[in-house]
């Protein structure tokens, strides 16, 4: 057996009984250990050595001899006893351990853990002012014992940010208040520095108001505190807003205490939404709706207010348990109907706005909340308007007279015609019953024509009175808009605003002479203008029209002599009567009526009655839907 056999077998048998006996390794493992060459900061001057020489101070090489004499104390103090488990810490990776700083030099810091083999920390993981000396004791982390090089992984970043994030657990689970700096603006919110750990500030979480500029908060300190902190993902949110609303408890508490329906109190606007204003009373938000902004009318609340304006406002309701409060900004001012009556007096001349608009009639805004309606029968003395937007739009300025005021219901009649001199104070004397004038048509219905006399006075010339002797189904048989007309004027009513003129009274009634030409049993021939279920219709002399019943024929056989007849083919017969208020010549034909002379008269009733109504005329209409129609159209005139 070798020496250093021997030696390696006794140390490993005999216990250690003096604390004052080093055990090192062999000589020649000491021989191997490099020189090294430190400057005065600890650094050395050659890169390859790094160790200090003063670590192996205190290490000396013994003999075997030396160990046989040596005097083996079995006493251990329990106080040394105490030092040497301590210095056999458990050893495991991830996780923050001390480590005593080694050696250094331009790149490495030498790390011993009191593990078989010392680890090294990149030394940009220090700033100059962190950099340790030798012999300092540092937090590291341990990341890995060996890696694929068999080297140890320290790091002292991650132990500074595990010794921080434990740091900030605590602050959590305490709920304490600290002061952070915001470093920059991100979507959402704000990033804040919790020294060496990045937290998120989100934007709602700020200020209890909406912040309008996020960037001038950059670089500045802030009271925050911990909300959230996520472990697996290490993630923090802190919130400013919850410190400022503690610090509103109080003020919120003694404000609800204080609270009564009608006290005034100044706030400010802390959030306009469609519906209202929020008010930030001082800790307590009230909400002032729409309809209590003003006594007119707003469309958004925005019209009136803006945000972070002081206003003065008004307790109307308050829930004290819900903590709700109702606020209003017009009860702060009179109810501008009290002075209606004397402000706006019957027949006086206002001045207003259209704020809105119905197919009866225009609403106009006198003042805020005071509104009177021009219905279109007020608009115009000559003018038939169905709708208003065909003379106004909304926003326009008019000038209208107040009519009438119910001050019960809140109601102003107004009418803009009155302030114009009425046309049909003269129409009597300029347009007498009798006289003839000239006019234009301009418009043709089912029952009439429209004559334009003069701008704004319009006179109807009924199908009755376009023709003597033709029997007229619509005007536009003869008629046609825009033609130049002679007609005599046969009525006026002024209540009414209403003209009746006549187009075949500008000639004599040819009818006194008809008659005497178509004496009873003269025999007459015409050619046929219409073939009917019930007879002929022909045209005659004198631009008459006669007709041929076909009497008691049945109704197979009229078909058969409809069927052989056409328009343009000459007809016989001879006159029966002659119907002037019917314009027409009632003809007997052998051939064609059937009965006599008797049963063609009876069937005349039934043949001018179903020629002579227009269809739109024959029309029935049930009762129970009239009724509705009558109904609805009195609904849509209130």
């Amino acid at each position: 057996m070798t020496n250093e056999e021997l030696t390696q077998e006794q140390t490993s048998e005999t216990p250690v009984e003096d604390a004052s006996v080093d055990i090192v390794e062999e000589e020649s493992a000491v021989e191997e250990t490099p020189e090294v060459e430190l400057t005065s900061n600890g650094t050395s001057d050659k890169k390859t050595n790094y160790l200090d020489p003063e670590l192996f101070s205190d290490i000396r090489t013994i003999t075997r001899e030396e160990i046989d004499e040596a005097e083996i104390n079995e006493d251990i103090t329990d106080e040394l006893k105490g030092k040497y488990e301590n210095s056999l810490a458990e050893i495991s990776e991830n996780q923050v351990i001390k480590g005593r700083v080694i050696g250094m030099n331009d790149h490495v810091i030498l790390i011993d853990i009191g593990f078989k083999s010392e680890g090294m920390i990149d030394r940009a993981e220090f700033t100059d002012e962190s950099l340790p000396k030798i012999g300092d004791q540092i937090d590291i982390y341990l990341e890995r014992l060996e890696d694929r090089r068999g080297n140890m992984v320290l790091s002292k970043e991650k132990a500074d940010f595990m010794r921080r994030w434990q740091d900030l657990r605590e602050i959590f689970d305490n709920q304490t208040t600290f002061s952070c700096k915001i470093i920059r603006r991100i979507k959402g919110g704000m990033v804040v520095d919790l020294e060496g750990i990045q937290g998120f500030l989100p934007g709602s979480q700020i200020d209890v108001r909406p912040i309008k500029d996020f960037d001038t908060l950059l670089d500045t300190e802030i009271e925050v505190r911990i909300v959230k902190l996520n472990e697996a993902r290490k993630n923090i949110v802190v919130s400013h807003k919850v410190i400022l609303e503690e610090s509103l408890k109080e003020q919120r508490d003694a404000l609800l205490g204080e609270m009564e329906i009608g006290t005034v109190l100044e706030g400010r606007v802390k959030n306009i939404t469609d519906f209202g204003v929020f008010i930030d009373l001082g800790g307590v938000d009230g909400l002032l709706h729409i309809t209590d902004l003003s006594w007119g009318r707003v469309n958004h609340p925005s019209e009136v207010v803006g945000v972070d304006d002081a206003l003065t406002v008004k307790i109307i309701d308050f829930d004290q348990e819900k903590q709700r409060v109702s606020l209003g900004l017009k009860q702060l001012t009179p109810h501008p109907w009290e002075d209606v009556e004397i402000n706006y007096p019957v027949h006086s001349t206002v001045k207003g706005k259209i704020v809105s608009m119905t197919n009866y009639g225009s609403f106009v805004e006198l003042e805020p909340g005071v509104e009177g309606l021009i219905h279109v029968s007020e608009m115009s003395w000559t003018r038939h308007i169905r709708n208003p937007n065909e003379l106004y739009k909304l926003g326009d300025a008019v000038d209208a007279m107040v009519l009438s005021i119910d001050s019960d219901d809140r109601k102003i009649s107004l009418g803009v015609k009155q302030l114009q001199p009425d046309p049909w104070d003269e129409i009597e004397e300029k347009y007498v019953i009798g006289s003839t004038h000239k006019g234009v048509i301009n418009n043709l219905t089912q029952f009439g024509a429209f004559v334009e006399l003069e701008s704004g006075i319009d006179g109807l010339i009924h199908v009755s009175d376009i023709s003597w002797t033709n029997v007229i189904r619509h005007p536009k048989e003869i008629l046609e808009k825009g033609q130049e007309v002679e007609i005599k004027v046969l009525e006026i009513s002024r209540d009414n605003r209403r003209i009746s003129l006549g187009l075949k009274q500008m000639i004599d009634d040819p009818w006194p002479s008809i008659v005497k030409f178509y004496e009873t049993g003269k025999e007459v021939s015409g050619d046929i203008i219409r073939v009917l279920d019930k007879g002929i219709i022909l045209k005659l002399e004198m631009d008459v029209e006669g007709i041929i019943p076909f009497g008691k024929k049945p109704k197979k056989q009229r078909k058969e002599v409809a069927s052989k007849l056409n328009p343009g083919d000459t007809v016989s017969g001879n006159v029966m009567e002659v119907k002037p208020d019917d314009k027409k010549i009632i003809l007997f034909s052998e051939k064609y009526s059937e009965g006599g002379e008797k049963a063609t008269k009876d069937s005349v009733k039934d043949f001018l009655d179903d020629q002579d109504v227009p269809a739109s005329e024959k029309i029935n209409i049930p009762e129970e839907l009239q009724e509705e129609i009558g109904k609805e159209k009195t609904d849509a005139e209130e």
